[in-house]
């Protein structure tokens, strides 16, 4: 079945409706002759008769009506798979599967406000992405569009607009000495062992999320991260936002000073791109508080 093609198949569909080369050449604008050169091509796929064509009357072979009876919902199907595919891609069908790491922060929630209310038959799921796995749904097709912490270094990945830059704090164990500072540097990182992500993370994001010399365990939650955080097996670099939504009584957060923001950004999937992705990346650039944090 090598290069069978479509018209071929659309051709016998027809012509089984109207059992007429001529009125099937009309439904097909093509001409009569045209039709019969496709339904003799497909018979040579076959290897049989499919119709049976005679000066007076136009009939289907009884394997030309098996073959009808099978191709028919086949065709159907495939229709309705590009029927799909474009109301997908052009924002059509179901919410916008929106993921996000941490915490979704107030600039992240107001886009979605203003986007649910731009169009009220739109509608935005909220999921969370792994801390350990920034882009890991984006690419699995699980979150059409994912809000991650920079930097984004993939080829395959869009990234659209970038906001909220926070000062970072340090989570360290309320036993830690630098649980008594009011704050701290960039080179007082040196000293601990900072909590860095776990695989599949890339190892550029890593290392951004945890600069400091000394080697820390690695975490695939942040709940996780925390949780290390507070047993004192490291300290976890993290911006005060997110501190602020994850208090803890084992917990101190120690404001960070001399180290780069936290930043964070909307990506999604080069290949994967609709109309709804375009949209929201459009209304978040937008957004008040985005505008702001920018």
């Amino acid at each position: 079945m090598s290069g069978l093609e479509l018209r071929e198949l659309e051709c016998f569909l027809v012509l089984a409706e109207e059992l007429h080369f001529g009125r099937a050449g009309e439904r097909l604008f093509v001409s009569q002759s045209r039709v019969s050169q496709l339904l003799a091509a497909l018979e040579r796929r076959v290897g049989a008769r499919l119709v049976h064509r005679s000066s007076r009357r136009v009939a289907l072979t009884p394997l030309g009506e098996r073959f009808l009876e099978r191709l028919r919902p086949a065709y159907d199907g495939l229709h309705a798979a590009v029927a799909d595919a474009r109301a997908v891609a052009r924002g059509g069908a179901g919410p916008l599967r929106l993921g996000f790491q941490g915490s979704a922060c107030a600039g992240l929630l107001a886009a979605v406000a203003a986007f649910e209310a731009a169009a009220p038959a739109r509608s935005v799921d909220l999921v969370e992405v792994p801390y350990a796995d920034p882009f890991g749904a984006v690419r699995q097709g699980a979150v059409d569009a994912a809000v991650v912490l920079l930097p984004v270094e993939e080829p395959d990945l869009v990234l659209g607009p970038v906001f909220s830059g926070q000062r970072h704090t340090l989570a360290v164990t309320r036993r830690h000495p630098f649980a008594a500072r009011d704050r701290i540097g960039a080179a007082d990182l040196a000293a601990v062992a900072l909590i860095g992500a776990a695989a599949p993370a890339p190892a550029y994001w890593r290392a951004a999320h945890a600069p400091g010399a000394l080697p820390g365990p690695a975490a695939a939650t942040l709940q996780e991260a925390l949780s290390l955080a507070a047993a004192g097996r490291g300290a976890l670099l993290l911006c005060r936002p997110t501190a602020a939504r994850h208090p803890r009584d084992d917990v101190a957060y120690v404001p960070v000073d001399g180290v780069p923001d936290s930043v964070l950004g909307l990506v999604w999937h080069r290949e994967a791109e609709t109309e709804t992705v375009r949209e929201f990346a459009r209304v978040l650039a937008d957004s008040p508080l985005v505008r702001e944090d920018r």
